[in-house]
């Protein structure tokens, strides 16, 4: 049985004031939990309940703790938990390699978006994302979620965006619904590609930094959709991006 100050703990965690205070994080879903545990992350604490077979995710030599499903539905964050939760410590951050494709996201606060943006920089090979500090926490449980793992392999860093692509030698290229057609526009493969918030796009500070504004083309006959998903964005650019090399 869970104690009362386990649980505080756990729920705590779910705001990022007390992840911070605390250093730690969770992670629910098998997937995400079997490899956050085969990476370099330090494991703070594994609940499982007794009807799961701890081998599915980890190997033996990982000591979890056994709960009930009542208390698993207690400090689960997901509507129908599926039999455990892990709390990790959160690493040091690390140095931005200032070289290759970089992403910089400017204030972009939907976790699913987050989450997913940080999948597509595992996929396409981007290892540095630049993050501005309103942009939401890498370490929310639901980023963690939709990450799906692709967390412990791209080095995330949380920065005065602003200052950062300030000294920074690389060019740097915005998404725009009125830039220049990505299709049709030459693109290098050192740069940091931005992308803005899901409603207000790139704020005009860092518009101003930008050496070039390129846009996704509509080829909608009727052309009523005003704008597309940002995570699905970053999908097409990264593509086109790397189609390129």
């Amino acid at each position: 049985m869970l104690s009362k100050n386990q649980i505080k703990l756990i729920n705590s965690l779910r705001q990022k004031k007390y992840r911070l205070q605390h250093g730690l994080f969770i992670a629910e879903g098998l997937k995400t939990i079997k490899e956050l545990l085969q990476s370099h992350l330090e494991l703070h604490a594994l609940y499982t309940t007794q009807s799961f077979n701890i081998d599915a995710i980890s190997n033996s030599s990982v000591h979890n703790i056994l709960i009930s499903e009542s208390d698993l539905k207690r400090i689960s964050l997901l509507s129908t938990p599926n039999f455990a939760l892990a709390i990790f410590k959160i690493p040091a951050q690390q140095p931005v390699n200032h070289s290759g494709l970089l992403v910089a996201l400017d204030d972009v606060r939907d976790p699913g978006n987050l989450g997913t943006i940080i999948r597509l920089c595992d996929w396409f090979g981007i290892t540095d994302l630049v993050c501005s500090k309103e942009t939401v926490d890498c370490y929310n449980p639901k980023v963690v979620q939709a990450t799906m793992g692709s967390l412990i392999r791209v080095n995330i860093n949380y920065v005065d965006l602003e200052l950062f692509l300030k000294a920074s030698h690389l060019p740097i290229y915005g998404a725009f619904m009125e830039g220049e057609n990505i299709y049709e526009t030459n693109l290098s493969p050192s740069a940091i590609l931005v992308l803005g918030n899901e409603a207000h796009g790139v704020s005009n500070p860092i518009e101003g930094l930008t050496i070039k504004k390129i846009a996704i083309p509509q080829f909608g006959a009727i052309q009523k959709t005003e704008s597309l998903n940002v995570a699905t964005a970053t999908a097409i650019l990264l593509s086109e991006f790397r189609r390129r090399i």
